[in-house]
């Protein structure tokens, strides 16, 4: 659990993501200190008892766990230090339930394909069947014909820290 800005990634990314709406996180059993790292905030822990099938078991027990009538739900990641909270404004601002999109994704200013993506209530059943670690690239392929690409500043939303090499080459950016 990478610090920034004097407090763990991940609850920073909840706290922002709040700003939207309702949050879960899907976490690894307990206990985990990605528990400690949201405590005291609004937001629902969602343990993922399979959490080491791979994204696909996270992703398919968020969708399991949305209340019934949900119109659409963002997926975000909790490794993309450089996303804002106006970033997910925007993203969220796109949203138009009345259209025949179903994704919603965010790119990068260049039109690249990142993350957060929103996905439409019409996918969730798709999303509930998932498994391994491919997380729902299949179902955004699926639906790829009916995708928005939303675009962000710079490549925030493409910056995805995944290893001690990818942190420590982004702090030094930092500087």
């Amino acid at each position: 659990m990478e610090d920034v800005g004097g407090q763990p990634l991940l609850r920073h990314q909840a706290r922002m993501t709040q700003s939207i709406g309702p949050v879960t996180v899907a976490l690894p059993p307990a206990p985990h200190p990605r528990y400690t790292a949201i405590s005291g905030l609004d937001v629902t822990a969602l343990p993922v008892p399979d959490a080491a099938e791979g994204m696909g078991a996270s992703l398919r027990r968020a969708f399991a766990a949305l209340p019934r009538g949900t119109a659409a739900a963002m997926v975000m990641l909790a490794d993309m230090p450089e996303l804002e909270a106006s970033d997910l404004a925007s993203l969220a601002a796109s949203v138009d339930l009345n259209s025949d999109t179903l994704i919603w994704r965010a790119a990068t200013e260049d039109g690249t394909p990142g993350h957060p993506i929103i996905f439409a209530a019409a996918l969730f059943d798709q999303l509930r069947q998932l498994s391994g670690d491919d997380g729902g690239r299949a179902v955004v392929r699926g639906a790829a014909s009916r995708m928005q690409l939303v675009p962000l500043s710079g490549q925030r939303a493409r910056l995805d820290l995944d290893t001690p090499e990818d942190w420590a080459a982004w702090r030094e950016q930092q500087r």
